[in-house]
């Protein structure tokens, strides 16, 4: 069995349920964490719709929160997540703010880690992290 993850008649993403259920349990984490809804719509009859610009709005504070937080393990734990919403709104044509260079945002760090982790450059930051989406991708079928 799979689900659906669509936008209007394009379907960004057909996980299996395990996979979904996971995706969908994270999406209600980071709405709570950011305060934000992510336009990820209700699971219903194996389908859910994207809303294309709360998603929009969603992924560019996602990407910021990300960037901010310099803590080892909830980079760890949230690198995943944000990758695989990277993979949705490309899939969409969503132009993803904070990914190129200069433009990351409130550059104010959260939730430091003590010791500190080594930051890196926006530059290497954004790549690295497009570089995981892309390999996701190869994994997430259509």
């Amino acid at each position: 069995m799979s689900q659906y993850y669509d936008m209007g008649d394009q379907t960004l993403w057909n996980p299996s349920n395990g996979a979904s259920r996971l995706f969908i349990s994270q999406v209600s984490v980071y709405q709570a964490e950011l305060g934000l809804p992510s336009g990820i719509g209700p699971m219903q009859a194996d389908e859910c719709q994207i809303d294309p610009l709360v998603f929009k709005e969603f992924v560019d504070a996602l990407i910021a929160w990300h960037r901010r937080t310099s803590h080892a393990v909830m980079t760890a734990l949230s690198e995943g997540f944000v990758a695989t919403v990277l993979v949705l709104a490309e899939r969409a044509g969503i132009e993803v703010n904070g990914l190129s260079t200069g433009s990351a945002g409130d550059s104010g760090l959260k939730d430091v880690q003590v010791p500190a982790v080594p930051i890196a450059s926006e530059e290497a930051w954004a790549a690295a992290l497009q570089d995981k989406s892309r390999e996701l991708s190869r994994f997430m079928a259509a």
